[in-house]
Order: structure tokens, then sequence, then C-alpha cells
């Protein structure tokens, strides 16, 4: 069949922003392809995703509210994604390259034997079938992958890798039935510790404010706060200011942290490195403030300032301030 099965995360019935990119990019494709978007949503409050996820193009919602995909780690997910593929035969599978949707898609690929690319910046559609764009050597190379000889295909698509846009359509939802197999209820979720990080996290934020090894230390994070409050965004970071415990995990941006695509992004301190710049590159404006004015992150920039960032920063956050209060 020519339509496209979307996983969807949320949170007690509010489906997170990954589920509304996945559903804004599978609507195109769906619609090239002669299909629908269809989607799944499981645990506690799924039914209640169908009007959001109807907004921005699924049209057929599919779930199951038993509290066994809460309380429990991946298989059962594993177990009622694969038997609605069975049943409803999409022509492929879209998940959040979270790790929630790397754990289910890859047992997916594994339980259905399926080929499954991870890191999908894109989907095109190409002559009745769908061709995945993956960034590979830490975002130096984009190819282009077909999976063939597959029952379905399984794409892990990076977050903001497809624009939020509205397509509003009527849901129709589905129950499925599922009684979980001995096997998917051996390993059961222990406590869950929330990593203190931004209120909105950095991933889905308009604007973010990132500082770097230029930094000197965890203090000058406080100042960025200012900015970024005043701008009415988050704070972000480079590896180099997580790695030497100046802030924390969840605000790392870059290859082996969250993947942003803000409005306004402002890298302070931050030289530039490709590990950095291909968690960010694609964001719609980028400012750089660094010393060095041979970083290579002025070459990302569309506007740049050379100097030291313990003045400047201060300065714009006080005329960013004045200018709100005028």
């Amino acid at each position: 069949m020519p339509d496209i099965l979307i996983y969807v995360e949320h949170d007690g019935g509010q489906p997170h922003r990954s589920a509304l990119e996945l559903a804004s990019g599978a609507a195109p494709l769906a619609a090239d392809l002669g299909g629908n978007v269809i989607a799944l949503a499981l645990g506690n409050g799924a039914g209640s995703t169908a009007d959001t996820l109807g907004q921005y193009g699924v049209t057929d919602l599919y779930t199951n509210e038993n509290a066994v995909f809460d309380e429990y780690l991946s298989a059962p997910q594993i177990e009622i994604l694969a038997k609605v593929v069975e049943e409803t035969h999409p022509q492929a599978v879209l998940l959040p390259y979270t790790q929630d949707g790397k754990d289910v898609g890859s047992g997916l690929s594994a339980r259905l034997s399926a080929g499954a690319v991870a890191n999908v910046v894109n989907v095109k559609p190409e002559d009745g079938r769908l061709e995945a764009l993956e960034t590979i050597f830490g975002g130096q190379y984009t190819t282009t992958i077909d999976v063939v000889n597959s029952p379905v295909a399984i794409f892990l698509v990076r977050a903001n890798a497809f624009p939020v846009e509205q397509r509003q359509q009527t849901v129709t939802t589905h129950h499925v039935e599922y009684q979980p197999s001995p096997a998917a209820t051996r390993a059961r979720k222990g406590r869950v510790v929330q990593e203190e990080g931004a209120p909105t996290p950095v991933d889905e934020a308009a604007i973010v404010v990132s500082g770097g090894r230029g930094l000197g230390g965890p203090e000058p994070f406080e100042m960025l706060g200012e900015l970024a409050e005043a701008l009415g965004g988050v704070v972000g970071a480079s590896r180099a200011a997580v790695d030497a415990g100046w802030i924390s995990y969840p605000h790392q941006v870059g290859q082996t942290g969250r993947t942003v695509k803000p409005q306004l992004y402002i890298a302070i301190g931050i030289s530039g490195a490709v590990q950095h710049r291909v968690g960010m590159q694609t964001s719609d404006t980028i400012i750089a403030i660094n010393k060095d004015a041979d970083a290579p992150i002025f070459a990302l920039a569309d506007l740049g300032a050379v100097g030291d960032l313990f003045q400047i920063v201060p300065a714009l956050t006080a005329e960013i301030r004045r200018r709100k209060g005028a």
C-alpha cells in the first residue's frame, strides 16, 4: 500500500514535536504516492493525540492505551508496531531518531527482516518509491539510500528534518487488539529521573543562545541565560562545554547532542567544529560572536561579531531589554 505509517511519541496525549514533524513530512510524500498518513500512538492518553495529529495530515490513528507501553521497555511497542505494519502494509514507517525511536525502529527491523535507515535528514519520492537522505562523516557528506527487497522501509528521522506544516484532515481512530507476549514483559522500567534542562527542549525552541569553550567556565552561562531570557529563547551549548561539566547534556547541540533548527541561533564562544555545525547549520538565521576572526563558525553565520564576548553579550542583552521596554 502507498500509505506511510508514523510512530508517535507523546506525553499523556500531547504529541511531541517529533510527531508533528513526521506527520508534516509524511503528508506530501503519501500524497505523491497516492496514499495517506497513518499513525500509531500507544500508552496512556494515546487516543487524545487524534485531534492534534489530524491538523498535520494524519487520516487514520491506531491506538492502544494498555499500561504495558508505559511500564515496560520497547518490546511491547515493537510487537504491536509489527502487528500494525502486517495489517496495514504501509510502504514506509517513519520513527523519530530519539532514544526510544532507535530502540523501536531497530527492533522492528529485526522482527520483520526489513531494511532500516538511521540518521535520516530527508525523504524524497522517486519513481513510486521513497529514498532516504542520510548524513555521514560528521555531516560532511549526504548519501541517498534505497531500501530494496524489504517488506517495508523503516526510516529513523532526525529532529527538525521536516518543517511543521498544518494540513487539516479528519482522523479515524482504530483500536488495535494486543496481548503482550511473556518476552515483552521481561524488562520493566524503573525510576525515571528527569535531568535538568531548558524549560523548552533545545531542539524545539525558536531561539537558541549557545555557548562554547570560549566562555571559559560555567559562570558565563548565567550571562547567556539572561540574553536567552531577553530574547524569549533557551540556552544551548557545544560538546566542549558539556564535556567540561559547565552545563548539562540536554543543552548540547551537535552530532552527539540535539539537532536544532530555530529561527535564530546565536553561537557565542563556539569555534564551529564540524561536529557542532551538523547540529545547527540549518537554522534560519545564525549569529556568531567570537574573538577569533578566522573561526569556522563565521563561514556559516549570517551576521558575525569579532570581539570580547564578555563585553558584547551584556551590551546586547541590555539593548534588547531597552528596546522591549520602550
